[in-house]
């Protein structure tokens, strides 16, 4: 699995049969930013994946590739590589909260954290 930013939308008019009806959604891959290890960055790559739970948007969310994308009953013998098979509330590493739905504000620490 992998988090991701949802950067848009995809609308495809002609495609097969067993797609017709699918939300396609553009995901962005991010990464803990290996320098400071307080944030996440963008991987710099950019994919096309079907949402199976209503993810919008700007959130975070988690995704799938390759042959497990493939492994929900949502998407069982569905011609894809990319599933978004959550959407992300909160990311802690090293007990610091690295990002949170609510916003910046939640992922900031407090004064008695950083003494």
């Amino acid at each position: 699995m992998f988090v991701a930013r949802v950067t848009g939308s995809l609308v495809s008019t002609q495609k097969v049969d067993s797609m017709v009806g699918r939300k396609l959604l553009m995901v962005e891959p991010y990464r803990l930013d290996p320098e400071t290890r307080r944030n996440l960055k963008t991987t710099g790559r950019t994919f096309v994946a079907v949402d199976t739970v209503g993810a919008g948007e700007g959130e975070l969310v988690l995704i799938c590739q390759g042959s497990s994308a493939r492994l929900t009953p949502e998407t069982k013998n569905l011609p894809i590589d990319t599933v978004i098979i959550g959407i992300v509330d909160t990311v802690h590493i090293d007990q610091l909260c690295v990002y949170s739905k609510e916003g910046p504000e939640a992922v900031e620490p407090k004064a008695e954290e950083t003494r």
